[in-house]
């Protein structure tokens, strides 16, 4: 399993990874980022599934940057020519992945902008080869573990939000995938790119950057959880007390 999580808001997009590879009952640590950074051609791309799957796909996109990267003038240019080296490789492995018990489950997500977009874009890549785009009304999208981040991001990621929000915003979404699996690990990659900038910006982050973050976060949950309003909860064990006033007190 793994946390990717791409969030396009109207400034520009981020993108944050984990680095946590699974294989049996061993554990690596392996990016799962890919940039691609030519003059006025930003593209980064994440990804999550099989590992053999990824390296595969992801080595034939690249010839194939290398050989054509002029013919791709907008991002959704790129995602097709992705999606046909997912499918080239779905097409090779796909039965012998099934004969030995496993599943064709490569996703991705993509972003940057290419010279002829009108703005940053940001797809989400399915395993078929076939894609959607993110749009405002639902501005991120996270592949690999997602249920844990996905209520934060639902209650408070907007289109308008500041990029430093949504960086923010999709910290706390991986340090709650983080806690509560032990698929998701640090380094944590992050990946920013400003709109009309054609600079994509990385850095990975240790564990002991971001722990005071982490703990900051973790207390500030357990005082709000303190503070909720707690008539209702009074309410409900007053009729308790009144049933066995012997053991509790309100």
């Amino acid at each position: 399993m793994a946390f990717c999580l791409g969030m396009k808001v109207k400034d520009g997009l981020v993108g944050v990874a984990d680095t946590r590879i699974t294989t049996g009952s061993e554990c690596i640590t392996a990016r799962k980022v890919t940039i691609h950074q030519h003059r006025q051609h930003s593209m980064f791309l994440m990804t999550s599934g099989l590992r053999s799957v990824r390296d595969k796909a992801i080595t034939y996109f690249q010839e194939v940057i290398e050989e054509s990267d002029e013919k791709f003038d907008k991002l959704y240019k790129a995602v097709n020519a992705f999606g046909e080296q997912v499918r080239r490789a779905l097409h090779e492995d796909k039965d012998s992945l099934e004969e030995s018990g496993f599943n064709f489950n490569l996703h991705a997500l993509v972003g940057g902008q290419l010279e002829n977009d009108r703005e940053h874009k940001l797809y989400l890549l399915y395993p078929q080869g076939n894609w959607v785009e993110v749009s405002q009304g639902s501005p991120y999208y996270i592949i690999g573990n997602s249920g844990y981040g996905k209520p934060l991001l639902d209650r408070v990621l907007r289109y308008e939000s500041q990029m430093q929000f949504a960086l923010k915003t999709g910290f706390l979404a991986f340090d709650a995938t983080r806690t509560s699996s032990n698929d998701v690990e640090y380094p944590l990659d992050i990946v920013i790119y400003y709109r009309d900038s054609f600079n994509i910006i990385e850095h990975r982050f240790q564990k002991d950057d971001l722990q005071n973050v982490s703990l900051w976060w973790q207390e500030r949950i357990a005082h709000s959880v303190r503070e909720l309003p707690d008539d209702w909860v009074e309410f409900l064990f007053s009729k308790l007390q009144q049933q066995i006033p012997e053991k509790i007190s309100v």
